[in-house]
């Protein structure tokens, strides 16, 4: 049977003051309490040690991982790749920190990544990133032209920023979007506008942009439903950062509560899921 697997950012966790929590056992609690399947590690190459640091707490929670990584060179995406293998990783989202000029120079960066992820047996897949070799949209979609192995990750909150695209997007966008959607194997959840990466959801001005997103994770969960078999698991991951992501006033505080805002999102996305049930 296909289920749905709801991972939570670490980034997302704060008090209600709005002071984010560091404390990783309270954080982790707090989303297993939560009913969250797992969660996302973000490392840099500095950070393998610290990551480990995890898998044990999240083995006593029950927690999944993904693990997403920001490589800047070959030898940095083996030992990355291979960290998140020891965490037992789900798969593996990369943000890869390369920067080809043209789609000729990316394709053997990404096709020697998707080999050497194959080599430790570890699921890759790239992520709709800005500043990174996924940084424009139509650039990526020449990539997935130019290799079929190519899967996503996709986030599409960067591509609406990084073109701009306010709601309604037309018919042109929702075709390119539909073409991302049909290569992207996990979605990662947050809402941004035509100018601000992560906007507050429950502010009215966002509204149509919210539906826009909403729109793009019922389409993410009908395409891949169809295209995947009975017995997988779909990873979803609210995907809150704190600042700079999120919109803050004169004082660095920020304008919304990000932990709340994730639990809207859980529960909106499993609202679309039920809703796919045969």
């Amino acid at each position: 049977m296909q289920t749905l697997k709801v991972y939570q950012s670490l980034w997302a966790m704060q008090d209600a003051s709005g002071v984010p929590i560091t404390d990783k056992e309270r954080i982790l609690d707090r989303i297993a309490d939560a009913g969250f399947s797992g969660v996302s590690i973000d490392v840099d190459i500095n950070e393998v040690s610290d990551g480990v640091l995890y898998k044990p707490l999240l083995e006593q929670r029950n927690l999944e991982c993904q693990v997403n990584i920001f490589p800047r060179n070959d030898n940095e995406f083996v030992e990355l790749i291979k960290f998140a293998k020891e965490m037992d990783a789900r798969f593996c989202v990369t943000v890869g920190m390369v920067f080809p000029l043209n789609v000729s120079g990316a394709i053997p960066i990404i096709r020697n990544w998707i080999n050497l992820a194959a080599d430790v047996g570890m699921p890759l897949l790239f992520e709709t990133h800005r500043n990174c070799i996924t940084n424009d949209m139509f650039f990526t979609l020449e990539l997935l032209d130019s290799i079929p192995e190519m899967n996503l990750c996709g986030d599409f909150s960067h591509y609406v920023l990084n073109r701009e695209l306010q709601p309604p997007i037309g018919k042109t966008f929702e075709q390119l979007f539909d073409r991302l959607i049909q290569r992207s194997f996990s979605f990662q959840g947050r809402v941004s506008s035509h100018q601000q990466i992560q906007v507050p959801i429950n502010f009215p001005q966002y509204n149509d942009h919210l539906k826009l997103y909403h729109w793009l994770w019922k389409r993410g969960i009908e395409s891949w439903r169809r295209r995947m078999s009975d017995d997988d698991a779909l990873v979803f991951l609210c995907e809150l950062g704190p600042p700079p992501y999120a919109i803050t006033n004169a004082d660095g505080e920020e304008l919304s509560d990000r932990w709340a805002e994730a639990l809207t999102i859980k529960s909106r996305v499993e609202q679309y899921w039920r809703a796919c049930e045969p």
